[in-house]
């Protein structure tokens, strides 16, 4: 079996272990917070080191600021997000057993008191449990930090990275339960209960985000018994996009992010300059 850690980063991402991908728990993370969350774990995946018992990494704090204008405040808040949002991660033992892990997503964060001119940096470790069930991971999907960091939902993150992880499957179609769908996602427990709001304030973002700036194309379709009845599970379809969808997706990503959910929804129109009367 190829293992995720012996994978190499590529054009198409880093590979990201499907434990860590299909983790649960995590409603009180925020965008920034995933956006983070991946480029901590694409530093220590490219260190080659990720499978080593207590190993740590330093990456400097500009590498790790979304924007030019993000002060180190920001990324420290969301550093403390990260270090205390306990999550469960999904596997499967050497001996076959289905298993549950509660765990912490990183065990530390070491920074500078004061940064000072040079920006300061990030240490940081990974949770010894966590790390021996990514050593063993055999499934993962292709993450790029450049899609991720374009989406402002965190909802459109989750998504991306569930199909990341399904692209390379032979089937391109697959039922969820909605329970099972709105924790893969990172819904808040007791939030967008009802099958309009859940549709109109997480699925549809998050597939205007996905559609709009990934590689992939997404379709996403309640369960229902009958039209009237409570959805209770979705069915999600994907394909892999060709021609001048990848294109548009990619002119997108290299696009200022002012404007762009208007421009994802068709909304902008062109300016005609005025013409002087004569």
């Amino acid at each position: 079996m190829s293992l995720t850690v012996e994978q190499k980063t590529n054009f198409s991402g880093f590979p990201k272990a499907g434990e860590l991908i299909e983790i649960t728990g995590a409603s009180a993370l925020e965008a920034s917070d995933r956006a983070l969350l991946n480029l901590l774990y694409q530093h220590a995946h490219g260190s080659g080191r990720l499978p080593v018992p207590g190993a740590t990494w330093e990456i400097p704090m500009a590498t790790l600021r979304l924007s030019a204008h993000e002060s180190n405040d920001r990324l420290r808040e969301s550093l403390e997000r990260l270090l205390w949002v306990q999550v469960n991660v999904s596997y499967q033992d050497t001996n076959g057993r289905d298993l549950v892990l509660q765990t912490h997503l990183f065990d530390a964060f070491v920074t500078p008191r004061d940064p000072g001119a040079g920006g300061g940096f990030v240490r940081f470790g990974v949770p010894d449990a966590l790390r021996a069930v990514l050593a063993q991971s055999g499934r993962w999907g292709r993450i790029k930090a450049e899609a991720v960091c374009a989406m402002t939902s965190k909802y459109a993150m989750a998504l991306y990275e569930l199909i990341q992880l399904r692209a390379g499957l032979d089937r391109s179609v697959e039922q969820l339960p909605l329970d099972r769908f709105r924790d893969l996602l990172g819904v808040p427990p007791g939030k967008l209960t009802r099958g309009p709001d859940f549709m109109r304030f997480c699925v549809e973002p998050a597939l205007l985000e996905v559609n709009g700036l990934s590689e992939m194309g997404v379709q996403i379709q309640l369960i229902r018994a009958h039209a009237r009845a409570p959805a209770t599970g979705v069915t999600l379809s994907w394909w892999r996009k060709e021609g001048d969808d990848f294109r548009a997706a990619y002119a997108e990503r290299q696009r200022s992010k002012v404007g762009r959910m208007a421009r994802l929804r068709g909304q902008v129109e062109d300016i005609q300059p005025l013409k002087m009367a004569s």
